[in-house]
């Protein structure tokens, strides 16, 4: 038995399908957030190195050594960051990164500023989101009353059914009488609109 079957036999099976997919969605949303942070980080020194290069007229990008600690955002903030995505759908999870990553490229923002940027973006599609389910709640609503409208229940509280009525003409009259039968089906009730 080979050491690569037995750390796959010590796996547990399908970790992927055993996860949530609003779990997958914050958590992906979150690591690109930490990723556009990097990048953001990245871009500020790069910026800086460039200001001192200008400034002293001498590069010593090769000498500057940068601390590991990078800029991280707040427990609670991540927290608010986090339930923000939970309300974001499966199938917005990729148009919600676009809009982030156009975002960061419009204002090409500082590590600070990132979070908020997010933020922003998490809110713009929660709202979308919302007002596309409201349009989908009133066209349920919208259908729903047009069927319900042209059934037979709304039809019966206008008119008045008269099953039992004297006047009512038969087919066998018609024949007796040598006529030609009028194009109302006769097995039907007669209705009759009150006033």
């Amino acid at each position: 038995m080979s050491l690569a079957s037995w750390f796959r036999w010590n796996e547990p099976p399908n970790r992927i399908s055993q996860r949530n997919p609003t779990e997958m969605v914050v958590e992906t949303l979150m690591m690109e957030l930490s990723w556009q942070m990097k990048q953001a980080e990245k871009q500020q020194r790069e910026r800086e190195n460039e200001y001192r290069k200008l400034k002293t007229g001498v590069d010593y990008g090769w000498l500057v050594s940068y601390p590991k600690q990078s800029y991280d955002i707040s427990p609670g903030e991540r927290l608010q960051l986090e339930d923000m995505c939970t309300k974001i759908h499966p199938s917005y999870c990729g148009p919600v990164i676009l809009r982030f990553r156009q975002v960061i490229a419009e204002y090409e923002p500082e590590a600070q500023e990132v979070s908020r940027l997010f933020r922003s973006v998490l809110q713009e599609a929660a709202e979308k989101i919302k007002e596309e389910e409201e349009a989908k709640k009133l066209a349920r609503q919208w259908n729903t009353k047009n069927r319900t409208s042209l059934s037979l229940t709304t039809f019966k509280s206008r008119s008045r059914i008269s099953p039992f009525i004297s006047d009512i003409k038969t087919i066998s009259e018609d024949v007796e009488r040598g006529t030609q039968p009028n194009r109302r089906v006769w097995s039907m009730p007669e209705f009759r609109n009150t006033k």
